[in-house]
């Protein structure tokens, strides 16, 4: 769930701001947003986006959860799901990438609008050789 840390700060924020400028969001309540709400920042759809977190949580796996974040997220410009990112990006199936193709796809799932897999940017390419030594780490 929503760890508290977050959830102060993006409250914080907020306050100062007055506005809602800052999400605090997991993967799930990412996925419960995206399947079943709208993208206005208020109070209400964030209840609402806390409410089927709950739900989900009590009836789906943390893998399954996961599988359907990849699988519903924008990976680029109208590149939508890991499959699509895989094609699109490397011209192959997402079962048949590399461990390095894979952890360049994960590197920009922030903003992959601004962030791009192909290129030599050094935030994308330290955000790559992170995600490779915790693959490695985790024997994958």
């Amino acid at each position: 769930m929503l760890s508290l840390y977050e959830l102060g700060e993006s409250v914080e924020k907020n306050w100062e701001t007055l506005r809602f400028t800052r999400g605090a969001s997991t993967i799930t309540q990412q996925v419960a947003k995206n399947l079943f709400l709208s993208q206005s920042k208020t109070p209400l759809r964030k209840a609402k986006e806390w409410l089927l977190t709950f739900m989900m949580e009590k009836v789906m796996s943390k893998t399954r959860i996961l599988e359907i974040y990849l699988n519903i997220i924008e990976w680029g410009d109208l590149v939508f799901g890991a499959e699509a990112a895989a094609q699109y990006y490397y011209g192959e199936s997402s079962s048949q990438l590399s461990r390095e193709e894979s952890a360049r796809l994960a590197s920009v799932i922030p903003n992959p609008r601004k962030w791009r897999v192909h290129g030599g940017s050094k935030f994308i390419n330290r955000r790559t050789e992170t995600i490779l030594v915790r693959m490695s780490a985790r024997g994958w």
